[in-house]
């Protein structure tokens, strides 16, 4: 290689080994820090109360038996629609039967000896009459066929309960519903010493259903009868349900220092997609606000103090000193810090390198994503800072332009 080409070729390395310093450090030093942004805009801010809650059947009939016996019978399964009236199962009815048959001849008897009685005192009592007898004769007559009276009544009330109890034996449906539950099967024992056992779970109306969920005593106030409420189900992630507060309980619950109250949402199920027992994700809807100047509730998240900057949000390389140093930066920070109703944002610079400008305002609603502007000096379409962009993206020169979540 002669030296007019070594040299050409050096000549060529030199440039390009320049030029690569000054698009790498050049451009640092010109460049600020980047900003990620978000307009303040209008739309709707809804404030709500989340919570959880278990959705149940507006009705729920849990079918028993009132007397004790095996299960002969049944003649309903689980999801099973039922009528009122309809036989749902039935106990061996032969003890039953027996107890009634042994009644009715225990009656016979008592009533056969009530006319014998009664045939006594007549003729007591014509002997009375021809002074043949003493007074207590009678008396004694009478007594006996008062008693005999008695028995009668007596074993009277007995049938009545006994065929009641035959009557019991057979199990029907006091409602038009859905089997939901089963407990018992064909040839198991009913006990109702105590309490009656119950056999099936009927609910009146799937189409028709509640949801129970419990607010905490810091929210409850915010709620009332008829607001709106949205939720959701497992099963159907990518679908909402609406719901009504119907009603608000006050029957306090506490667990682990904590006080709720029962809140009842009423729930339309006409399509049968929520099924009893499932958990929902509650959002109650206390406050709304239509056409509402808003800002993205994660730009009065951003610190500019926590993150290095002095002055009003500029890096150490745009002010040309260290962080932190320089007392009137301070003093400036501090007579920008908001008051106790008052919240601050950061106005993104109008150029890369320039200084953040802080804002108050007084919230209103919010939730969770935007936050209401009540009052204050943001105005619509502003630039707020929501965070500081990558080094990539500084890299690519500048301020960074984000919109926030997508306007709803």
């Amino acid at each position: 290689m002669s030296v007019r080409t070594r040299v050409a070729v050096g000549l060529v390395i030199t440039v390009g080994a320049a030029a690569g310093a000054w698009a790498l450090f050049g451009k640092r030093e010109k460049a600020g820090p980047g900003f990620l942004t978000a307009l303040v805009d209008r739309g709707t801010v809804v404030q709500n109360v989340t919570t959880t809650g278990t959705l149940t059947a507006v009705t729920t009939i849990k079918v028993g038996s009132q007397v004790s016996g095996i299960i002969a019978t049944l003649h309903a399964d689980f999801n099973d629609r039922v009528t009122k009236g309809q036989i749902v199962a039935t106990l061996d009815p032969t003890p039953f039967e027996a107890s009634v048959n042994q009644t009715k001849a225990q009656l016979q008897r008592t009533r056969v000896g009530a006319e014998d009685a009664k045939a006594k005192l007549r003729r007591q009592q014509a002997l009375f009459e021809a002074n043949l007898v003493s007074e207590d004769q009678l008396d004694s007559a009478r007594a006996a066929f008062n008693q005999a009276l008695a028995q009668v009544s007596e074993l009277e009330a007995a049938l009545e309960r006994n065929q009641a109890n035959l009557t019991y034996s057979v199990i029907r449906s006091p409602i038009d519903g859905i089997v939901v539950s089963r407990d018992y099967d064909v040839g198991q024992t009913v006990a109702a010493s105590f309490q009656a056992p119950t056999l099936f779970t009927i609910a009146e109306d799937l189409t028709r259903m509640q949801l129970t969920c419990d607010i905490d005593e810091a929210d409850i106030g915010q709620v009332k009868v008829g607001q709106l409420v949205r939720f959701g189900v497992d099963t159907f992630p990518e679908r909402e349900f609406d719901g009504t507060v119907a009603q608000i309980r006050l029957s306090p619950k506490t667990a682990n220092n904590v006080v709720t109250y029962p809140v009842i949402v009423e729930v339309q199920n006409r399509d049968l997609a929520l099924l009893p027992g499932m958990t929902a994700e509650v959002r109650v809807q206390v406050a709304r606000a239509e056409n509402a100047l808003r800002v993205p509730a994660s730009a009065l998240r951003f610190r500019p103090e926590l993150l290095g900057m002095s002055g009003a949000g500029r890096s150490p390389a745009a002010g040309g000193g260290r962080p932190g140093n320089g007392r009137s930066a301070q003093t400036s920070a501090a007579e920008q810090r908001p008051g106790p109703r008052e919240a601050r944002v950061f106005l993104a610079p109008e150029r890369p390198g320039g200084s953040l400008s802080p804002v108050t305002f007084t919230p209103g609603l919010t939730d969770g994503q935007f936050v209401e502007v009540k009052e204050g000096g943001l105005v619509e379409s502003a630039k707020v800072v929501i965070g500081l962009a990558t080094a990539q993206a500084q890299d690519a020169g500048g301020l960074v332009n984000m919109m926030g979540p997508r306007r709803r």
